[in-house]
């Protein structure tokens, strides 16, 4: 069995006069592409069926290792809770790290102000919290989770929340109600 090489397709007349050739790939390419696809399907039939591996999975068992190499930090992010002393810490904190965008009286300036009734993501102990610790990219805000330690989060969480009530007058004890369970007409935008 033999192969017809050199043929020419006769496509001159539309391609000013430059000739193609129609020689077949070599076996050897053609081989290499057909085991590439059948790998292909094999591989992906693996990996997503018989060997249920997925990147969800791969990410969940990385946060268990995390969790379970450091247990502290991984318990620090699920416990907020508010103080009056943690406010107070919290207060030397805010002084020295986000005056410069809240401005000292927390009226705002490159970051939002905190002494009105508007938040942009939400205005519960929980927003507030997860706010401090993953930042706000898209508006600037870094994450300072890996900058500032749990408890200073969790003091400059308190201080904000306790500054915040002090000039709205909104209960301290609603701000610290989950997110689901403020009521949509309640809840401050």
């Amino acid at each position: 069995m033999t192969k017809e090489t050199n043929r020419l397709l006769g496509h001159a007349d539309e391609a000013d006069g430059i000739e193609e050739y129609d020689n077949p790939l070599p076996d050897w390419w053609l081989g290499l592409f057909w085991i590439t696809i059948i790998w292909a399907v094999g591989y992906t039939v693996h990996y997503h069926f018989i060997a249920d591996r997925s990147q969800e999975g791969a990410l969940a068992a990385e946060l268990a290792a995390a969790e379970e190499r450091w247990p502290e930090q991984a318990q620090a992010q699920l416990a907020f809770s508010y103080s009056e002393e943690a406010a107070t810490q919290g207060e030397q904190v805010y002084n020295q790290n986000c005056f410069p965008c809240h401005g000292m009286q927390m009226e705002g300036g490159i970051g939002p102000s905190f002494v009105d009734a508007e938040w942009i993501h939400g205005g519960q102990a929980a927003n507030i919290v997860q706010i401090i610790q993953n930042g706000v990219l898209d508006k600037g805000m870094v994450a300072w989770q890996g900058i500032l330690s749990p408890e200073q989060i969790t003091n400059v969480a308190s201080y904000v929340i306790r500054r915040h009530s002090e000039a709205t007058g909104r209960p301290i004890e609603e701000i610290l109600l989950p997110p689901d369970e403020v009521g949509a007409e309640d809840a401050p935008s």
